[in-house]
């Protein structure tokens, strides 16, 4: 079984050389030296890259929310909207986060694309201002409240127009 988590297929790929070269080996010790050596489980050099430890809880809390019903102004625990949503995940884990949208914005740090991992809040702007937000569940897919009439589902991403923000 892999615990590797990256969208990148370069990566992916390398994982998948480093698991085949090393599933020959009995030793567990020598296991751990091959992927130590090979740098898989090294950890991101750069805190940007770091995920927030609490990011696959929150995508956890989000999860279990599955088909609850969107109320426009809920917070949980049997309706949300979106920034409700992303609120109560991170209260849950015992992080906190503004109420809205845009003020979840403000609070978060900016990253790239290529550096969102589990529980980073996914932005999705509206004119001049973020007029949803959902959290990033891997895969380009996130945990959201779509609209009113649907229910927290998890979706692809389906605009390029997105920004990334990471709860300190």
């Amino acid at each position: 079984m892999s615990v590797f988590r990256s969208d990148s297929r370069q990566d992916r790929q390398a994982h998948r050389v480093v698991v085949r070269r090393t599933a020959r080996f009995r030793s567990p010790r020598v296991l751990l030296l091959c992927l130590l050596v090979t740098g898989t489980l090294a950890g991101p050099t750069d805190p940007a890259e770091a995920a927030a430890p609490y990011g696959a809880k929150v995508v956890a809390v989000a999860a279990s929310k599955k088909g609850a019903p969107y109320a426009r102004g809920a917070t949980g625990p049997k309706r949300f909207d979106c920034s409700g949503l992303t609120l109560y995940s991170f209260r849950r884990v015992g992080r906190q986060l503004p109420r809205t949208a845009e003020q979840q914005y403000e609070r978060t740090s900016r990253i790239p694309r290529s550096k969102r991992a589990l529980g980073d809040l996914v932005f999705f702007p509206k004119g001049s201002t973020m007029g949803h937000v959902g959290i990033y569940a891997g895969h380009d897919k996130i945990w959201h409240a779509p609209r009113p009439g649907t229910r927290v589902r998890l979706e692809r991403i389906w605009s390029a127009n997105v920004r990334y923000g990471r709860a300190g």
